[in-house]
């Protein structure tokens, strides 16, 4: 790969002939951003589970209010690296300068937008909910399935991975004629596609490749990925199928998601009174150490925060400051290994790259996180509540679908909106059940709570 290639404004669904994007004011990146911060499906982030359960007194973050954040600390990611590309490459075309100094930033930053855009409710519970139902399927349900899908296919949803559903939902149609899903360039996909491979092939560690720790794409993605590693070059794996090197640009994406959790998650900790001030400090004011930039040392860091009364400004300036510090390191170390990123082999993420000192500093928040954050009660209490309201839903929906001329199933597939068809002919099992994990992973949590509700009879719904 090399930094020229790596980037073009063709879009999904493009016509072979098209122009080139002619507005002066907002270039083809911007308008990736632009749509997926106006699509409903982002929208819908706002009521979506990041670690806590959603707000009651106090607000914590959601999958929206996270998603922002990445995509701010990815576009300053994006604008440092740029400037160095450019600054590295001063004999290249003015478009080229152009791109690095001024558009990568809005492409990373539409990444970072997209990167949770897949995920189901009730956060990570959400996918092994989805996962947990098709793997435990029984009885004639499962001879169907086992017997209408490929290996490939029925790993899609036995190892659902919301990464893969992301690249789906934004490239998707949803029984719309226009092909193309949202029409976003290939090179914010592929700055959003972290484990570029086929769900048969991924899931293993022990290939020693990163791509291929979780999956990027579905089955019926992997055409939609083909045209995006044809057009930026992005070279397949010798020995598998579907397996890709990393687009570089996704290093990025990642670097900034892995920053903006590790400090947020602990933020909402302290705001839920589950993390104290003193343990906040002891794990982030370390990295300022050994720095040697006046305005960064841990002391000049220690005398404003001996300024400022409440403990939670106290977090919010020790937040921004780490970000900026990480942001300003993850950069650095994204230029040191330019060679190994151009040639598909860097197969760790940039915070693994981070100094020794610095990355034992991260593994220490790794584990208080593991330990108080993320097995907390009430994060365990809206996990156990997604495996019943997913597994609920699919557990209706499926056999309806299966199982089509049941009376129960009519009425259950005529609550399924007309976006996500279902049909009743045999060989589309694999559609079927791909249009009500997308309805289903769709949903908000509580849009999802409610109708789990009306269908087991929970509630009766009110006729309007």
């Amino acid at each position: 790969m090399n930094w020229q290639g790596l980037y073009t404004t063709q879009r999904t669904g493009d016509k072979e002939r098209k122009g080139t994007n002619p507005d002066p004011v907002r270039n083809s990146f911007l308008r990736d951003y632009d749509r997926i911060i106006f699509s409903s499906a982002f929208r819908r982030l706002q009521n979506k589970t990041q670690v806590f359960p959603l707000p009651g007194a106090i607000f914590v973050h959601n999958r929206l209010t996270h998603s922002l954040e990445v995509a701010s600390v990815g576009r300053s990611l994006g604008k440092a690296v740029g400037e160095m590309i450019a600054a590295n490459h001063t004999t290249e075309s003015e478009g080229f300068r152009e791109f690095y100094r001024h558009e990568l930033a809005s492409v990373i930053a539409s990444a970072c937008l997209a990167h949770d855009i897949g995920n189901p409710p009730f956060g990570h519970s959400g996918e092994d909910a989805i996962r947990s139902f098709f793997n435990e399927l029984e009885g004639e349900d499962r001879k169907i399935v086992h017997s209408a899908l490929s290996e490939n296919q029925l790993k899609d949803f036995e190892y659902f991975e919301g990464n893969s559903n992301a690249l789906r939902t934004l490239t998707h149609s949803f029984n719309e004629q226009e092909p193309g899903g949202y029409k976003l360039t290939f090179t914010t996909l592929a700055s959003l596609v972290k484990y570029p491979c086929s769900s048969a092939e991924g899931f293993n560690k022990k290939t020693g490749l990163i791509a291929t720790k979780k999956s990027g794409f579905f089955d019926s993605e992997i055409g939609t990925y083909k045209l995006i590693a044809a057009a930026l070059e992005i070279p397949l794996k010798d020995g598998y199928n579907h397996v890709y090197a990393r687009h570089p640009f996704v290093y990025l994406t990642e670097a900034a998601d892995d920053i903006c959790y590790r400090v947020i998650d602990l933020e909402d900790a302290h705001r839920l009174h589950i993390t104290t001030i003193d343990t906040f400090m002891e794990l982030f004011l370390p990295f300022f150490d050994n720095e040697t930039n006046e305005y960064a040392t841990r002391g000049y860091i220690e005398s404003k925060l001996a300024a400022i009364n409440d403990d939670n400004q106290k977090v919010q300036y020790i937040r921004a400051r780490w970000i900026g510090l990480m942001t300003e390191k993850i950069a650095r170390v994204f230029m040191t290994h330019e060679a190994e990123l151009l040639a598909g082999t860097l197969e760790k993420d940039l915070l693994k790259c981070l100094p020794p000192a610095d990355y034992a500093l991260i593994e220490r928040i790794n584990k208080y996180s593991v330990d108080h954050i993320y097995n907390y009660r009430a994060v365990a209490e809206i996990e156990i509540a997604g495996y019943n309201v997913i597994g609920g839903l699919l557990r209706e929906f499926v056999h309806a679908a299966l199982h089509p001329h049941l009376t129960k199933s009519g009425k259950i597939l005529k609550v399924i909106p007309g976006q996500f068809p279902i049909t009743r002919n045999d060989g589309d099992v694999y559609k079927n059940i791909q249009s009500l994990v997308d309805y289903i992973s769709g949903m908000t949590d509580l849009y999802a709570i409610d109708l789990y509700r009306k269908i087991t009879g929970i509630t009766i719904p009110e006729i309007r």
